[in-house]
């Protein structure tokens, strides 16, 4: 209820005119707010611990641990394609943590298409038709958007393109 409260709360008081106008929940407490990451380049994911894209957390954390001096991985877990995350955010934590040793940020599990859709993925679809991105924009768990230093999506990656792909790693280096 309260997790509810404050999102509706962020909701109503953000107008989403930049990513760093963003603040959401922590998977396991406080909050990820994306002010902080001004200056460098953001990868935001939804994530999924039961799906065929699953294994994309270990290559999610190889590049947060390659390029975490330019770039923060942010994941999003969400339940909306096959019911492929089910579990709480202790659950879902304690998965990550276990299975591919995780440590970048992760938010509280949140609704990424539809009538319930977070503020952010809201925000972030809409930038990601200004630059031709076909609909729907997030298809399937582990869509990828790419947000570069100054705040300005760059590229949106769909669920088969890898983390440590050349398709991505070509805006890193």
């Amino acid at each position: 209820m309260k997790t509810l409260l404050f999102a509706t709360l962020l909701s109503v008081m953000l107008t989403g005119s930049s990513i760093y106008d963003f603040k959401v929940a922590g998977l396991s407490g406080g909050t990820i707010d994306f002010s902080q990451y001004k200056g460098k380049k953001i990868l935001i994911v939804n994530t999924a611990s039961a799906c065929g894209y699953t294994p994309q957390y270990e290559d999610l954390e190889a590049l947060y641990k390659k390029y975490g001096s330019k770039l923060v991985v942010v994941g999003f877990p969400a339940n909306n394609f096959g019911g492929q995350e089910p579990g709480s955010g202790t659950e879902i934590a304690a998965f990550c943590k276990k299975n591919y040793g995780v440590t970048f940020p992760m938010a509280e599990k949140v609704s990424v298409v539809g009538e319930d859709i977070d503020p952010l993925f809201k925000y972030l679809t809409e930038e990601a038709k200004k630059l031709g991105t076909p609909d729907p924009v997030v298809k399937w768990n582990f869509t990828k958007f790419l947000i570069d230093e100054n705040g300005k999506l760059v590229k949106v990656f769909p669920s088969k393109v890898k983390p440590m792909s050349e398709e991505i790693t070509v805006y890193l280096n």
